[in-house]
């Protein structure tokens, strides 16, 4: 029987039991398991684990997720049912007995978009997403509803970050995906999380496998992912080194010594990001971030940041010169600020002379790295063309000599009219050009020319079957070139 039509014994949390039949495949899934349609179950997926090795820890979490729920599966938005979480409702043993996987609700991924899409201007306007100012700051609201539900229930995310975290377009709520794969509280005992990613650890967590973080690190992602959605995906880790010879940091070694650069004090590694606005939000958001980011300080929970982001939703100021836009108090719009810097920026650029940027006698454009894989790749393909036309030539080359006693064939008389020696002189013209050829070749065409010993190789194959072709066309005795004994 195919693994399409396979049917598995679904185990309810009430005690209820039934057979479920697998349909089509619709996403190969992660490293786990793979999604399939359930064919008597409509609304309904089935997450198929890759193996039963781990059967009997994989049943024990799954009983402890059905047994402890959050209390916002799903919310209805005008009579539309919105799937907010793919909990367990049920889980999957096989015919041997093993928990081969579980049952969950159908989130339509054609209606939604990982949160990655919304933090850059030039995605959302590929993807035709709203650039309304206030969406980012309802999924960001939405983002610590959903962290905050999960937390009352003792539960963690840990692999906390954008692109894990779904969002419908049409109404900016939150869809989350992958639920096994967070750390999950039971009755007596917690069930760890198997992955964390590098961007998103809080820096005590270096020092720490994922299985042993907990609520520190969903609360430092939560901060970096709602910081990335107010200021335009900018990561508050992320910044210009202020000294140019210091070492170049990636940003979880910025995390790790506390390097976060927008804070209410200077950082000492690095300056903000020139198109940050973090200088127009209120002072209430600066402190809550200042908290999340600097050492020694207590991380707002997901709550705080759930209560905060709604007084902003409603505090919000409208901005007379974009409709899109949005800002936080009286300093004005940042988003304009920043659209306006951009723009100064590429005007002054256009004023810069015409000629090439250069660096120690370098164009600038020349050292970016697409110029540079567009070098190397045409390049390359001169190389081989090369290689294709120095082995033909070689060819015709070899041929040539080798065959030339029979091309002179038919002037064999009127080489024997002109004489040897001027057929001598000749011959040593021929050798002299061909020197000269050789060094031109090699400079210009043919690198392996370069090699003495090749060049040399097939000059002397040159004089020799000139030598024989003389030979013959004057019909000389061999004899006459043998060393008398």
């Amino acid at each position: 029987m195919t693994e399409q039509t396979q049917t598995y014994n679904a185990v309810y949390s009430d005690g209820r039991s039934g057979k479920i039949v697998l349909g089509p495949m619709i996403n190969k899934g992660g490293a786990s398991g793979k999604i399939y349609l359930i064919d008597n179950a409509p609304g309904y997926v089935a997450k198929i684990f890759h193996n039963t090795e781990k059967s009997a820890s994989n049943r024990q979490k799954l009983q402890a997720m059905l047994l402890n729920k959050p209390d916002f599966l799903s919310t209805s938005v005008n009579g539309t049912e919105f799937i907010q979480i793919a909990w367990p409702e049920a889980l999957l043993d096989d015919e041997k007995g093993f928990c081969a996987g579980y049952v969950m609700p159908l989130i339509d991924m054609k209606q939604a978009v990982s949160l990655d899409h919304f933090m850059q201007k030039a995605v959302r306007k590929k993807l035709g997403l709203s650039e309304n100012y206030a969406y980012r700051v309802f999924a960001a609201y939405n983002v610590a509803l959903m962290i905050n539900a999960l937390h009352k229930c003792g539960h963690y995310i840990i692999d906390l970050k954008p692109s894990n975290i779904y969002l419908y377009k049409e109404n900016m709520l939150v869809a989350l995906v992958d639920c096994d794969g967070f750390s999950i509280s039971g009755e007596n005992t917690r069930y760890p999380a198997e992955f964390v990613s590098e961007e998103y650890i809080y820096p005590e967590g270096m020092t720490l496998n994922c299985s042993e973080m907990g609520e520190e690190q969903d609360l430092f992602a939560l901060a970096v992912v709602i910081f990335r959605l107010l200021n335009n995906g900018i990561h508050p880790f992320s910044g210009t080194p202020k000294d140019k010879n210091s070492p170049m940091l990636t940003i979880q070694e910025r995390i790790t010594q506390y390097h976060y650069a927008y804070g209410l004090w200077p950082d000492q590694y690095q300056y903000p990001h020139p198109y940050s606005i973090h200088q127009y939000f209120n002072k209430e958001t600066l402190e809550l971030f200042e908290r999340a980011f600097c050492k020694d300080c207590q991380r707002p929970t997901a709550l705080e940041w759930q209560e905060h982001l709604w007084k902003i939703m409603h505090s919000l100021k409208k901005c007379h010169n974009n409709p899109d836009h949005a800002y936080f108090t009286s300093k004005g719009c940042g988003l304009c600020m920043i659209e306006n810097k951009f723009n100064h920026n590429i005007d002054e650029l256009k004023k810069q002379k015409q000629e090439p940027e250069t660096l120690r006698g370098i164009e600038v454009e020349q050292m970016k790295t697409e110029t540079v894989q567009a070098q190397k790749k045409l390049q390359q393909y001169q190389d081989t063309k090369m290689r294709y036309i120095f082995g033909l030539s070689l060819v015709l080359y070899l041929s040539f000599f080798a065959l030339l006693y029979k091309i002179l064939q038919p002037w064999q008389k009127q080489l024997s009219e002109i004489g040897l020696g001027l057929q001598l002189l000749f011959m040593i013209f021929i050798i002299f050009g061909l020197n000269r050829l050789f060094k031109y070749c090699a400079t210009n065409y043919f690198k392996p020319l370069q090699n003495k010993i090749i060049s040399n190789a097939l000059q002397t194959y040159a004089v020799v079957w000139l030598i024989i072709a003389l030979i013959i066309a004057n019909n000389l005795p061999t004899d006459l070139f043998e060393l008398a004994p």
